[in-house]
């Protein structure tokens, strides 16, 4: 059992362009965070067919970890995940439904850091987040999701 916390939310309007931070936001089923890159169908990867990419998650503590293990720091934005979270074992999320303040996600799969974040911040930022690169999740219910949000399992 956890109980943690959304740091922070990002979106951007196309694959490449840079991540900004909003305060809250509006998660639809089958769509995405309103306003982001795969809600607008404009992310890099929105014509490869599947689910998992209506949000994305990655812990604060991976982000921390890089910079301690790879000397890279890295702004949580900059990770190119929707939601930063805190207290939150993402990797254990995959096929499990969980609460981020009255929204509803499901872990679909994880999120592994791919050759496009490379090309966007530094090689060592991939290197240091395999296996530990978040979380790609479907939306349940929609609603609002804040930052400072409680994040918690479903039973």
């Amino acid at each position: 059992m956890f109980e943690g916390k959304v740091v922070s939310i990002n979106i951007t309007q196309d694959g490449a362009g840079p991540m900004r931070s909003v305060d809250s936001i509006r998660a639809v089923p089958g769509q995405g965070l309103e306003g982001d890159r795969y809600y607008n169908r404009t992310g890099s990867f929105s014509k490869t067919e599947g689910t998992g990419r209506q949000v994305t998650l990655i812990e604060i503590e991976a982000i921390e970890a890089l910079e301690i293990d790879y000397q890279y720091k890295l702004e949580p934005g900059d990770a190119r995940r929707n939601i930063v979270t805190r207290d939150v074992p993402l990797n254990h999320l995959v096929g499990k439904d969980f609460t981020v303040g009255d929204v509803t996600l499901r872990g679909v799969r994880l999120n592994g850091p791919c050759n496009h974040l490379a090309k966007l911040t530094d090689r060592k930022a991939k290197d240091g987040l395999t296996h530990r690169g978040g979380l790609r999740a479907d939306i349940v219910t929609e609603g609002t999701i804040s930052a400072g949000d409680a994040i918690k399992p479903v039973d």
